[in-house]
């Protein structure tokens, strides 16, 4: 965990708060370190930010998983149009 907070600039107790809010669940390994990959650490600088710019950490993680939920379905939105126009199938969401 130390390292992962020296990569996203924050520190444990930001990480452990952001896994609090639901934002972020790191696997563990077998001595129950947290082990956090990419993508969450890309969450955790994003959180990071937004708290840096004076948005509280609750509001931080609300704001995140918005933005997530909004590209995912822009991004479901593309794949129905374009197999609605014959370009590609729609995959399986």
């Amino acid at each position: 965990m130390g390292r992962a907070a020296e990569m996203t600039g924050t520190t444990p107790g930001f990480l452990r708060s952001l896994g609090d809010q639901g934002l972020i669940t790191p696997l563990r390994s077998e001595g129950g370190h947290r082990r956090y990959s990419r993508y969450q650490l890309r969450i955790a600088m994003r959180a990071r930010d937004l708290v840096d710019q004076g948005t509280p950490i609750d509001a931080a993680c609300r704001i995140i998983i918005l933005e997530d939920q909004l590209e995912e379905a822009l991004r479901i939105n593309e794949q129905l149009r374009r197999a609605q126009h014959g370009q590609e199938p729609a995959a399986d969401t």
